[in-house]
This record gives structure tokens, sequence and C-alpha cells, in this order.
């Protein structure tokens, strides 16, 4: 373990809203602000107040509703503006009225910035960094100055760019934070501005007593993903000897997003060997990830690294033999660190592994493996006609279970039809019959529904539902179709995927063909068989250990 301790600044709150198709309301951004604390990070920006009322009132409910263990709220904002005195600069007196411990403020360190976008000279602009920084320390804050275009400026006119840093720290910031804005910056290059900065003006001692020993400042580093190396210049600027990380958790930000925390703290503790303050906690980084993501309302990236449901997801048969036989053969971690899991995907790239796996995931006894081998030709048939098993794992289970020596059919299909019409006065309606087998009966119903599907649907629960009560706890939730081939145009096969609950369990199940109701009745049939097979009370009840439970 490396006894360095790294400082986790989170920027969810605000560089994370600046996504696109991100929005956090108050009462979200303080429910995350709470879970950050919880999960031991050291700082939370709030936001810009001023900028917003929702941030205005953040920093006023933060200071009532917030009683954090261990994170420290910032508040965000920029130096004061040019031949303005900080006292007299609204925004600064912002920042200090949103009563944070913190403030962070971001200055120009690219000279094109100072003289193209606030249209000052140069030297103003160091006048800038220097006294508000320095006025933000007379109000008792810690500060932590971020050299915003750090990496272009110093590119672009090193020695000026160097000077913004001695600036910031001449007017005595706890931290400076080294940026790379517009995300352009690739890992060598961080790594020797890093190597610049520590030896030419941290290494510098102080000048008449005007600024604090250099080894009083911390340097952080703030990493865009536009070349998509926020991750790996932020690994990279730690190794050089940044001691503060800032990031938001996914990588929400604005364009191609920030250095996602989410990587960046497991590769800090768990393969770099630095302190964190988190310890165990780490476990619970997958949790955090899908916590964050479902208050943004956005559906969680199945395939991002470490947390990702498809993170230590093995689909070809060799990987899945390996891993059987060897948990780390195909695994870069134990995913249990970060809180996730392995998984064994099925499909035409199977091997007889994924199935054996499966069925012990599944609780299937008896099967032999002349039998799952017929289970996996199967699936590989079916896959080349257009089904996709691995996001629909109750359809491999249905296949397990029907090649079982003691499979009984909870209902047989006689046959179905599906009629949409056009009606006078009443426009679209469609129509459904079903005809199926239950024991030694034959139910026949009809249904009308919105749309064809819903009415067949409709009309299979009114066949059975008398049969199974039980049936009325289960629900649709979800119903996807995809063209598989677009160019055979309206003869396309599609491909079909429905979600049900039973308020307890979620499970998909999977149709393909040439013809959309054939694809969707597959789909939907195996999803009432699935649940009539594998729900507990129905089970125990035909069992004789209790009455069926009506809905």
């Amino acid at each position: 373990m490396n006894t360095t301790k790294i400082q986790i600044y989170d920027t969810t709150l605000r560089d994370g809203t600046q996504a696109e198709g991100v929005s956090l309301s108050c009462d979200d951004k303080l429910r995350i602000s709470r879970r950050l604390d919880e999960f031991g990070v050291d700082y939370i920006e709030g936001g810009w107040p001023g900028s917003n009322p929702k941030d205005m009132e953040f920093f006023e409910r933060a200071q009532h509703e917030l009683d954090l263990k261990h994170a420290k709220v910032t508040a965000f904002g920029s130096t004061c503006r040019a031949e303005t005195d900080p006292a007299d600069d609204t925004q600064i007196q912002l920042l200090i009225a949103a009563n944070t411990p913190v403030v962070t403020i971001f200055g120009k360190s690219w000279d094109l910035h100072v003289t193209e976008v606030l249209r000052t000279e140069l030297e103003e602009n160091l006048r800038m960094i220097r006294d508000s920084v320095h006025y933000l320390k007379e109000h008792g804050k810690e500060v932590v100055y971020d050299a915003e275009h750090f990496f272009d400026g110093y590119r672009a006119n090193p020695e000026y760019a160097l000077a913004t840093l001695q600036a910031a720290i001449v007017g005595g910031a706890d931290s400076i934070v080294l940026c790379d804005t517009n995300g352009g910056s690739l890992p060598w290059q961080v790594g020797e501005a890093v190597d610049t900065v520590r030896r030419d003006v941290l290494g510098l001692d102080a000048e008449n007593g005007q600024r604090p020993p250099a080894a009083d400042v911390i340097l952080g580093i703030h990493a865009h993903n536009d070349s998509e190396t926020g991750v790996a210049n932020t690994l990279e600027a730690v190794r050089h000897g940044c001691t503060q990380v800032q990031g938001t958790v996914n990588g929400y930000g604005e364009r191609c997003g920030n250095a996602n925390l989410i990587s960046i703290i497991p590769d800090l503790q768990l393969k770099m060997g630095y302190e964190l303050g988190m310890g165990e906690k780490i476990t619970q980084l997958a949790e955090l990830s899908r916590y964050v993501s479902e208050l943004a309302n956005l559906n969680p990236d199945s395939h991002q690294p470490f947390v990702g449901s498809s993170a230590f997801a093995h689909k070809g048969g060799t990987h899945v033999n390996a891993v059987v036989k060897h948990t780390m053969s195909y695994q870069h971690i134990d995913p249990s660190l970060v809180g996730n899991e392995t998984r064994f995907l099925v499909s035409e790239l199977s091997g007889k592994d994924n199935i054996a796996v499966k069925r012990e995931e599944f609780g299937l006894e008896g099967l032999s493996r002349e039998q799952e081998r017929v289970v996996l030709q199967r699936i590989k048939e079916l896959e080349n006609a257009g089904f996709a098993f691995e996001s629909a794992e109750a359809s491999v289970e249905l296949m397990l279970r029907r090649v079982q020596d003691d499979y009984h059919a909870p209902f047989e299909l006689i046959d179905y039809t599906a009629n949409v019409e056009h009606r006078a006065g009443r426009g679209l309606f469609s129509e459904a019959t079903v005809k199926v087998k239950v024991g030694d009966e034959i139910f026949h119903e009809v249904a009308e529904g919105n749309g064809p599907v819903n009415a067949m649907n409709l009309a299979l629960r009114k066949a059975i539902q008398h049969v199974y009560p039980r049936l009325g706890t289960v629900h649709l939730t979800d119903y996807k179709v995809r063209i598989l081939d677009s160019r055979s145009g309206t003869a396309a096969i599609v491909r079909v995927l429905i979600d049900y609950t039973d308020g307890e369990r979620m499970w998909t199940t999977v149709g393909a063909s040439s013809n959309i109701i054939e694809a969707s009745w597959t789909a939907l049939a195996d999803s009432v068989e699935y649940f009539l097979l594998t729900d507990g009370e129905l089970q125990a009840a035909q069992a004789g250990e209790q009455e069926p439970v009506a809905a």
C-alpha cells in the first residue's frame, strides 16, 4: 500500500449536470451528497452560487439539511472580473454567502483566453487570480484554485501558464489543480507538465513571506475525456505527484464527459495501492454508480468498466471454460471487490460449460451432458435465425426445463389469431383469439387490446388465469422490437424482447421471426410459461403443500 493520501474531489453536482441529458433536482443533489459522504469522498462541489436558482437553493438547504460526516461541500466560481476588486465583485460575494468551508475558483492559464475571451492584459489576469484567492483566504475559506485550460496554455506559452499558478500560490491557495479543460492532452504530455510544475513552481522557496511553503500546497488534476484519456491522464498525473483527483460519477460531463471516478477509484486503490480513506467501502462502488444514474434518469452503462453488468460477463465458450476452472483467468480483479459479480452468457458463441454453469445458476438438477448439448445446439440454431439469448435468460432456462424427463407444459397452444381493423367511428381496432389446452381441457377466448400483441396477451390470460390465478400478479413492463435485416424491407426478420415482473422478480424472453406477430407470441407465451414453472407459491400448491393463491 502506498501511504500517500489521495484526495477525491467529486464534481458530479456541477460538471456532471453539464452533460447532455443530465438534470438533477435540488433534492437529488442533496441525496447524492449524502451518498458520496457515506462512500468516503473528500470534497463535493455543489454548484455555482448565483448561476441559477437551483444552485442557490442547494447551498441554502445544505447548511440546514446536510449533516456530512467526512466530505466538505465546495462552492464553485471564477476569479473577479478584470479591473474589479474582489470586494466589489458580486460573484465573489455570492461565493462567500454560500457559507461553505471550501471555495473553488477557476482562472485563465492560457494566454489566448486572457486576450481573446477575457479581453484583458496578461498582467491583469495574474492580478485577478492573486487578489481573488487572497480575498477568499481573508474570509476564512479553504481555497482550491482550478487552473483552467492549463495544459493548452502550457503548450502555447509555458512561462505564462506557470506564472498563473505562482499567482494563485502567492494569493494563498491551499490547492492548485491542473485542468485539461478541452480534454485534448495525452498521458505523457500530462506527466511532463506535472513534473515541470512540481520542479519550477512548487519547488521554489517562499518569497518574502508572501506565500506558504510549497510543500503545503496540494497539487491536483482535473481531466476531461474528449480524447478518451480522462482516466489515463488522471492516473498519470497521480503517478507524477498530484494528490488531489477531480472527476464525476460515471464520467458525466459536458461534451464527452469528465474523468470517471468510478474507474479512477479502483485503479488507484486496488491497482496502484494508494490510500483513499474508503477502505472496504469500495465494495459499494457498483451501487453508487447505479444510484447516481437512477437519480439522473439515465440507464446504467452495461459496458462500463468495473461496475457495468457486462464488466465481468463471459460469452465465448473458451473463456467460460477457463473461468470455470480458475476465476481470474479472464478477469482482471475479483468483481466482488467493487460490488459486481461474474456472469456467464449464453449465445451462439457458447460452449458446453456455458450451459452447465447456467443450469447450476437456475438450480436445475438431473440433466445429462447430452441434454445440455441438445440445448446448446438448439440455441446456436435459433440465434442463427435471429434469436438473442444473452439478454433473455428466462428463455434459456425454459429450454433447459423442456428437455428434463419430467417436464410437463402448464399449457399448450392449439391456435391463435390476431386481427387489426379500421372500423368507422372507432378507428383502429385490435382483436385476438387464443385456443389453448390445459390438462385435458381446451379453452378458447377472445380479447380486444391496444394493438394485436396486447390483445393476444389479454386473450391468453383470459384462457388460463382461472386455472392459474397467480397470473394476476404478473405484468408486462417492456416490449422491444428490433429489425435485424432492414434491407429485406417488410420481409425483414424481427427480434422481440419482452420484460415481465411479478412485483418481486423480473425476467426477459425472446422471439424472432419474419412475422412480428409470431415473434411476439413466442416471447409472450414463454414469459407466461416461465412464471408458471418458477413461481414458488404456485409450485408449492401444485405439490399439494398449499392451495393456489388467487390474485
